[in-house]
């Protein structure tokens, strides 16, 4: 990912890789973002309209997918072809893409791109039934990289961010924090409405018509007490920086938050 040592072929790799172990450390354990290159790419560089490029086609796929998901199905042995059946394919797609993104280590890709796809996430998320283990990943991402451009520095580790080390200057822009706070705000009510519909069976779940024995009942009251801090906390950390950053820079007032959402489980 170095300017000075270009992988085959532009930008980007054939595959993401893993962290070195140099770095791991770094890499936040909640989210599991990768670490992101040293510096920025340099603006107007041929790496950099690579990034764009790969970036912008792939939300131009997911874009097609999913439009798809309302047309009569074609038969075509292109996976293209195919409309999502999941919100869990979705967010794979959207994981991939915010690693890219983060990976960069560019405030001026980070910062529009993230927005746009958590934009989308909000148009998606209702036109399927809930895959919350899929969803609550990609939040995670979301909201730490979210957070880590608030505040210039990585909200896990503290590590300052690359295109951070003289300032808050290539951050995000008043007008940035706002879409950003309507977006979460729209985020925690949807997420309250969508994991309340019939999960979806492909994350594990099995229907075995076995009776369910007191361990096993202990076992699932343990995992709705996990589902419903996951709601609760969706984009908690970018929520808390934008309520500082929003009230203590450029006169908007105390920001007003929304009830910790929660969330019915039968």
């Amino acid at each position: 990912m170095d300017e000075q040592a270009p992988e085959p072929g532009g930008f980007l790799p054939p595959s993401l890789p893993s962290p070195a172990p140099s770095s791991a450390s770094s890499s936040s354990s909640r989210s599991n973002l990768p670490h992101p290159r040293s510096h920025p790419l340099r603006a107007g560089s041929a790496k950099e309209d690579a990034a764009r490029r790969y970036v912008e086609g792939r939300l131009l796929h997911i874009s097609r997918r999913y439009t798809k998901k309302f047309q009569p199905v074609e038969e075509s042995r292109l996976e293209d072809a195919k409309g999502y059946e999941s919100m869990g394919q979705i967010a794979k797609d959207f994981g991939e893409i915010v690693d890219v993104v983060w990976l960069s280590g560019t405030p001026s890709l980070q910062i529009p791109y993230l927005l746009n796809i958590a934009g989308s996430v909000n148009t998606y998320l209702p036109a399927f039934p809930p895959s919350p283990k899929s969803t609550f990943r990609l939040l995670r991402k979301l909201d730490h990289a979210f957070s880590s451009l608030l505040k210039g520095e990585d909200s896990d580790t503290g590590e300052i961010l690359p295109g951070f080390e003289r300032g808050m200057r290539g951050g995000m822009s008043k007008t940035d924090m706002v879409r950003c706070k309507g977006l979460v705000e729209t985020t925690r009510v949807l997420i309250v409405d969508v994991m309340n519909k019939e999960p979806e069976l492909d994350e594990g779940i099995v229907e075995s018509g076995v009776e369910i024995d007191l361990e096993e009942d202990a076992e699932m009251d343990a995992d709705n007490q996990k589902f419903e801090m996951d709601v609760a906390g969706v984009y908690e950390q970018t929520i808390m920086q934008l309520g500082e950053q929003l009230d203590g820079n450029g006169g908007f007032g105390a920001v007003s938050w929304p009830k910790r959402p929660q969330v019915l489980v039968s």
